[in-house]
Formats: structure tokens, sequence, C-alpha cells
């Protein structure tokens, strides 16, 4: 229990006469169930022969001298020797304006007056911070972008202030909002990186000015938008590949996993983990023995920002290079070619050079070769082409999985070359022009060469002459035929008329004795035709 007693802040004052007065006025604050000393006269050399104290215009207790006495009511009251108020276990109801008057020996008196103030508090204080997560040691975690509430209660008597303070890395702000009340509750949303830092409740009784704080530290968690980022470079052993992880810009530090894929992936990753690490950026060292076509390597990231359904990773499938191209070209001496590889499907991408020769020797850019890179097509310019140039060259793409190659021969032809393959085509040309020709006089004349007359009468203008035989005296009717003037088709037209002969009376009993052949021609012969076209 704490006891409560002056010091004079001012002088008391008071006259020393039969009938004077002295006053002075002192304040003083006790909290509920204290002790208060409220006193009187304070000389020390003298004590009063009695003191009368009246609170707020009423007498409360009288006593004093060389017995003290006390009030009937509980005793909390008490007028010590010199004068003094004492009151135990102070409470609310003591608070007012006490007015000491004490008579001093020689008749003597003195006037003094005291304020009691009762206060409490702060007290009951209590700050809260959410939606946020706490860490084992009190710590608490909001996320980017989120919105967040400050509250802050507590009590004091006869009143208090309430406040938000904040103390962080940029800056400080002893006061972001404040109330007079006994409840204060503040919202910030969006909340950024930079509000990250140590929150203050603070309750102060603003009679006293006692102050009480409760701070609570808040960190803000964020992630980048984007995914990691998987990268692969060669190890320095040749039989070994690294492969690269790198997500950075997330707080606190993530902690990146590799992995392979194994079967039908769901909702839940399953596969083989081949490194866990705390970090942004995590290199996996794999042996080439260890990696395979169609195989899946995936960098998974974890933190606590990440919510479910929103997990962030970087994967890629191994496969093969396959470098594709002309096989075979051909090239004049003196000029220039270009041969194109390219090589666009393997993962991770293939180092692709060019090589020449059956040693597969470096090809090194200079004034006769000239290496030019688009993207996936690498370009090998042979200048001033020589039969020196002439052979073999590969087009070499290498990544971890396998070596591949493509062989290009290119063909030196010399100018002489071209000259003689010139001249051959142009004879076989005029070979099969005459051929041509000929085949055409052949077939428009075709229908005189069939009637006997031959290649020689094929040019020669004659009237045409037919002989028709039908008796056993083989009388001959001939006669020559006119020609008629050319169709439209080209040809020549003739008229052939066929007239009958009268035959012997013995015609019927010779017949059976007629040849096969005789008895064909008659037949063929007795079949007139009014006109034959040619």
């Amino acid at each position: 229990m704490k006891i409560v007693a002056t010091v004079a802040l001012l002088q008391l004052y008071f006259s020393a006469t039969v009938s004077g007065y002295g006053s002075a006025e002192t304040t003083l604050t006790a909290a509920p169930g204290d002790i208060a000393l409220l006193p009187c006269y304070t000389d020390g050399t003298v004590t009063p022969n009695v003191t009368t104290w009246i609170k707020n215009g009423r007498e409360v207790i009288t006593g004093g001298g060389v017995k003290p006495s006390t009030a009937p009511s509980g005793q909390r009251l008490t007028v010590l020797h010199d004068g003094s108020l004492n009151i135990r276990l102070v409470v609310p109801g003591d608070e007012g304006s006490y007015l000491c008057n004490s008579t001093l020996p020689g008749d003597f008196t003195f006037h003094a007056r005291v304020q009691l103030q009762v206060t409490s508090g702060p007290e009951g204080l209590s700050a809260s911070i959410g939606p946020a997560t706490a860490l084992s040691n009190g710590t608490l975690i909001a996320y980017k972008g989120s919105t967040v509430t400050f509250n802050c209660s507590g009590t004091a008597y006869p009143s208090v202030q309430l406040s938000w303070a904040f103390s962080g890395a940029s800056f400080s702000n002893d006061s972001l909002v404040s109330t007079s009340g006994s409840f204060l509750k503040f919202r910030m949303e969006d909340i950024q990186p930079s509000a990250q830092g140590v929150y203050s409740c603070r309750a102060q009784n603003t009679l006293t000015h006692q102050t009480l704080n409760k701070s609570t530290e808040l960190l803000v968690y964020y992630v980048p938008d984007r995914h990691p980022e998987c990268m692969w470079a060669p190890a320095q052993d040749p039989s070994q590949f690294q492969f690269n992880c790198t997500w950075s810009g997330a707080y606190p530090t993530p902690t990146l996993r590799w992995g392979e894929d194994e079967g039908e992936q769901g909702a839940r990753w399953k596969g083989r983990v081949y490194a866990t690490e705390e970090t942004d950026s995590l290199a996996l060292t794999l042996n080439r023995s260890m990696l395979s076509d169609g195989q899946t390597l995936r960098c998974m990231v974890q933190h606590l920002a990440l919510t479910p359904g929103k997990e962030k990773s970087c994967s890629f499938t191994l496969k093969p290079p396959y470098p594709e191209g002309e096989p075979l070209v051909t090239a004049q001496e003196d000029t220039s070619i270009t041969l194109i590889c390219t090589e666009a499907v393997s993962i991770p991408p293939a180092n692709t050079t060019w090589r020449k020769g059956l040693q597969q020797e470096d090809i090194i850019p200079g004034s006769k070769y000239v290496l030019s890179e688009e993207g996936p097509v690498l370009k090998l310019t042979i200048l001033n082409i020589s039969k020196d140039d002439e052979g073999v060259y590969f087009c070499r793409s290498e990544n971890p999985l396998a070596v591949r190659e493509l062989e290009v021969y290119l063909t030196v032809r010399t100018s002489s070359a071209y000259t003689g393959a010139i001249i051959g085509i142009f004879i076989a040309a005029l070979i099969v022009g005459s051929a041509a020709i000929v085949a055409k006089t052949v077939y428009s004349s075709r229908h005189r060469i069939c009637l006997g007359g031959g290649f020689g009468q094929v040019e020669e203008d004659r009237g045409d002459v037919l002989s028709l035989v039908e008796s056993d005296d083989e009388q001959i009717f001939q006669d020559t035929v006119p020609r008629l003037p050319p169709i439209t088709n080209g040809r020549h037209t003739t008229l052939v008329q066929i007239h009958r002969i009268p035959s012997s009376d013995h015609e019927d009993a010779e017949t059976a004795e007629t040849s096969p052949e005789q008895q064909e021609e008659t037949v063929q012969t007795e079949e007139p035709a009014d006109l034959v076209t040619f």
C-alpha cells in the first residue's frame, strides 16, 4: 500500500497575530486504495492544540494535539498530532477540497487548503491487429495488399487518452490516430511493405499523464507475381550439368525445391525431390547419366504468402537435339555458298557448331568462313569456293542428353564442266526436235504411205487410180478418178465408182472351184462404196 504525502509546492503563509489568518493551497493525487496524507501546519516547532478539517464546506473530523483523534466511521480518517489528515484506503468519494483550521499555543490560528484528486489507471490496456497470423514469438504477419484493422482499448480515472504509434525502418509516427474515449479503432487498406514495423497502443491518464503502452511487431509478407525462372548451364565437370532456379523479390526468403515429376500430376505434386533450401536461388547439379529423353525437372516455391491453388513453379521436359538442313549442296567454283543448319527442338538448347572434314575440324571465322546465327538457325558462308572446299561438313548439336550431327556434302563444279553440260543439253534438244518433226510428217501422210506409194511419193501430185477385178477373164476396169477439192481438215477426198462386169453363164458351175483367196476378194469387191476418204 502506498502513502501519498505532499511536498509543499506553494509556500504556506500564516499570521502570528491573535486573530490573524494565514492560508495556503496544495494539490494531492491518490489512487483508490492508497493512503493520503493531507498536511496542515508544517512548521514543526509548534504542535497545534486542535485541528479541524472541513471538506467542501462540511466538517469531517476534529482532533490533534498530544493525542490524535480518529473519525468514528470505519476509522479511515485520522488527525495526527501536527494537524495533518491521514486517509486510509482512499476511494473516489474522498476526492474534493479540504480546509485545515489549526489553533496554536498563544491563541494563534492557522488555515490551509488541500485539493485531493483521486485518479486511477490507465489500466486494462488491450490491443489487437488483424487479420494476421501469429508466430511463436508473438510477432504478427500480414500480407501485402490486404486490409488490416487495429484495435486499442483501456481505462483511466478520471479520463483516458488512447493513441496508436508506429516505429518503422523508414519512418516513425508517435500518433497515427488518437481519441479521448476508451476504445480506438482504425483500418489500413492495401497494406504495403513500408507499413512493416512496431505498432504501440498507448493509454494515458489525462490528469496524471501516466502512460501505459502495449507494442506488437507487424511483418508484411509479399511475393512477386511471376513464376520462378529455370535456367541451365554446363558444369565444370563435363560429365555433369547444372540447373538453376531463381525467384527474387519475395519476403521473407522463400524455400525452393528441385524435383522430378513422376506419373500423372494431380492436385498434389508427385515426384522425386533432389534438393530443398531456403534461398532465392537454388542450383542443382546432375550427372548426365541421370538424364533421359522426356524427363521433366521442376522447381517449386514454398512461401507463406502463396495461397493454396496459386503455387509457383517452373519446369522443362528434356529433349535431345535434332539438326536439320540440306544434305547435298552443289556450288560453282569462284562463287560463295551458305550452308544452313536449324536446331530448334532440344531442351536444354543444344550448342550447335559447324565442323569440316571427317576429322571434324573446328571452323574458324575469317576471310574464308563467315558464321552467323539467327535464333535456332546457324549459317556457314564459304567465300571464293575452290576445289579444296569440296567435301563433307558437319552441323554438330550437343546438349546434356545426346550429340546429333547433320552431314552436308558440298560438291564444287568448275566452269568447263558447266560448258560441256550446256552443249550436251543442246544436242539432246536438237535430236528430240528432229524426231518430233519427222514423226509429225509421217503421221500427216500416213494414208499415202499405206496405199503403197512409199516415202518417195509422199509429195508427188498425181491422180489416184483404183483397179478392181471381178471375173475369170481378169478384165480390168480402169479409169482415172477425178480429185475432189480439199475440205476443211486439209486432206484430199477421192470419189470412187465401182461398176459390176456381167459374168458368163457357167459362173455358177465354177464358183465351187474358186480358191478361198478369190472368194475373199470377190466378197470384198461386191461391197460397193460411194465415197472413200484418205
